[in-house]
């Protein structure tokens, strides 16, 4: 089942109670965190969820990943003065993640980084999914992002208990063929649907 915007946003305020907003509780919740150099997944995002980032990662880690998150592992990257030197950070942590599972939302439409990002990783590593965060209304497209269509999806089973990760072969949101997520990463087969003659 892929993610509803409700479920991950109401995560990320529960996560959030007692900090004011999702930012400074993930600022705060990371104090006593080591510092990394490997990751399980790259979360390639835009700023403006910081609310369903906050939940995410909660979920993502409740399945036993290590989650890399631009702002939080590297607080002193400033958003408001991108330079070459971000892209080197976020370069640097990307080899260091396993994979990249890239948020879609209705926010990841204008981001200027998340295709870089994307492209980077498929060309370096290949373990590049989506993780679609369906909105409330019910519908998500990928209206002017068609290129994301090529790339699997990644879903979450068991939400409220322990929960798992599939990925699995989709040009959208319907589902297909999949692996789990571990399994995901060690096979040949990247799961990327099929755009042959005729589909």
């Amino acid at each position: 089942m892929y993610l509803k915007e409700a479920t991950v946003r109401q995560q990320g305020i529960a996560s959030a109670l007692g900090w004011g907003d999702a930012e400074t509780a993930l600022a705060f919740k990371m104090l006593p965190q080591i510092i990394r150099s490997r990751f399980d997944i790259f979360l390639s995002h835009a700023v403006r969820d910081a609310e369903l980032v906050l939940g995410l990662k909660e979920i993502l880690e409740a399945t036993g990943r290590i989650v890399y998150i631009d702002w939080i592992d590297d607080p002193a990257l400033d958003r408001s003065q991108v330079s070459g030197k971000t892209a080197e950070v976020l370069r640097k942590r990307m080899r260091e993640s396993e994979s990249l599972l890239y948020l879609h939302t209705g926010h990841s439409r204008v981001s200027r980084w998340m295709p870089w990002e994307l492209g980077f990783f498929d060309g370096l590593k290949g373990n590049v999914a989506i993780l679609p965060v369906i909105p409330d209304d019910g519908r998500l497209d990928f209206e002017r992002e068609e290129f994301l269509q090529i790339y699997p999806k990644v879903d979450v089973v068991n939400v409220t208990g322990t929960p798992s990760l599939h990925v699995n072969r989709a040009r959208r949101t319907e589902s297909g063929d999949y692996l789990s997520f571990n399994a995901w990463l060690k096979s040949p087969d990247k799961l990327r649907p099929d755009f042959g003659p005729g589909r």
